[in-house]
C-alpha cells in the first residue's frame, strides 16, 4: 500500500488542520509520518529580492524551531516523524521531495499562510495535486477539525465505483481505514443516464432506447456490487444511483450521508492518459467540501506531459 506519509506545512494554523488526520493515517496504516517545510525567498514580478542574510538565518532558525515543535506534538501521539527544511519554490520542492524520498502519500491542506479564499484549494495544492502522479489527500482547511490529535476518528467512507479495475485500486486503502476505526464503507455506483440531444423534442423510440439502456446497465451495476459486497465484507454497503450527472449526485450522497473521507481513484474507464485526473475526480478537487483521497493510478511516464510542460523542458535544454 504505502509506508511514508509526506506532510507539507508552513507554519500556519489552516496548514495544521492536516496534523489529525496524519496521526489518524500513521496509525491505520503503521507508517512514518515526514514534516517537510519549504522556505520561499521573498519575490516580485518573477524576481528573487536580495534577503538580509541574518535576517534569512534567524528566518531559518524559526522554521526548524517550529517543525521541532510540531514533531514532537506528533511522536507524543506514539507516530514516527521525521522533518525536513528546504528552499525554494514550495510546489517544485514538495514535488521534487515526494518522488527522491519514495513517499506514498502527499497529504495536504487546501490553504495555508496565504489565507482562506473563494478558491476550494490554494494555487500551490492545485500544482502539486496535478504533478506529483501520486496518492494525494486534502483536507478542507474552512472544516473545524478536532485539535486533539488523536481525536479524529473516521465514521462513514465513500468510494465512488465505475466497475472498473481502475476504479478499485482505491479499495485496499478504502478497507484498512474501515477496519481499523470500525468506520461503514460506502460504496456508491451512478449509473449515467444517456442524454438525448435536445435541440429537437426526443421522439417515444428514442426515449425507450434510453430507458432500456439505463435499465441494462442498472441490472449489471446492481449485479456488481453484489459480488463486490460479498467479496468484501458485510459491513460495506452499497449504493446504486442512476443519474445524468454522476458528480452532481455524489456530492448530494457525500452530504446526505455525513461522510468523513472521499477516496478515489484518478481515474476510471476511461484512463485517459493524457491527462493526469479524470473528470470525476477534478470535480471531488475543484468542487469537493469533505476530505478527499485519490489514488494516482497511472504512473509518470504514461501520462502525458502537457504542451506548458513540453515547452518548458525544451526552454531549459537551451
Amino acid at each position: 500500500m504505502f509506508d511514508h506519509i509526506l506532510v507539507p506545512v508552513d507554519g500556519s494554523s489552516l496548514a495544521e488542520c492536516v496534523l489529525p488526520h496524519a496521526v489518524a493515517l500513521a496509525r491505520a496504516f503503521d507508517v512514518q509520518v515526514t514534516l517537510l517545510r519549504v522556505l520561499e525567498r521573498p519575490h516580485t514580478a518573477g524576481r528573487t529580492q536580495s534577503v538580509d542574510p541574518l535576517d534569512w538565518h534567524i528566518h531559518k532558525a524559526e522554521a526548524k524551531a517550529y517543525l521541532g515543535e510540531v514533531a514532537t506534538r506528533l511522536q507524543e501521539t506514539d507516530v514516527q516523524v521525521e522533518s525536513a527544511l528546504l528552499e525554494g519554490q514550495p510546489a517544485e520542492r514538495i514535488i521534487e521531495f515526494a518522488h527522491a524520498q519514495d513517499v506514498g502519500l502527499i497529504l495536504l491542506s487546501s490553504h495555508g499562510r496565504s489565507g482562506l479564499s473563494g478558491w476550494n484549494i490554494s494555487s500551490v495544492v492545485q500544482k502539486i495535486i496535478l504533478r506529483a502522479y501520486m496518492p494525494t489527500m486534502v483536507v478542507r482547511a474552512y472544516q473545524q477539525v478536532t485539535s486533539d490529535l488523536t481525536g479524529l476518528r473516521y465514521r462513514r467512507l465513500l468510494a465512488p465505483l465505475d466497475g472498473s479495475q481502475r476504479a478499485e485500486c482505491i479499495l485496499p486503502m478504502a478497507t484498512t481505514l474501515a477496519r481499523f476505526y470500525k468506520a461503514e464503507l460506502l460504496l456508491a455506483h451512478v449509473v449515467s443516464r444517456p442524454e438525448i440531444p435536445r435541440r429537437v423534442l426526443p421522439l417515444e423510440d428514442d426515449v425507450k432506447l434510453a430507458d432500456r439502456l439505463t435499465e441494462r446497465n442498472r441490472i449489471e451495476a446492481e449485479r456488481y456490487l453484489a459480488q463486490l459486497q460479498s467479496r468484501l465484507s458485510s459491513d460495506v454497503r452499497v449504493q446504486l444511483l442512476v443519474d445524468v450527472c454522476p458528480a452532481a449526485v455524489l456530492h448530494e450522497l457525500v452530504a446526505e450521508e455525513e461522510v468523513d473521507l472521499v477516496l478515489l481513484s484518478a481515474h476510471g474507464y476511461s484512463g485517459d492518459t493524457r491527462w493526469p485526473y479524470g473528470s470525476v475526480a477534478l470535480n471531488f478537487i475543484a468542487y469537493g467540501t469533505t476530505p478527499l483521497l485519490i489514488v494516482q493510478d497511472l504512473s509518470q511516464d504514461e501520462i502525458e506531459g502537457t504542451r506548458a510542460e513540453l515547452a518548458m523542458r525544451e526552454y531549459k535544454g537551451h
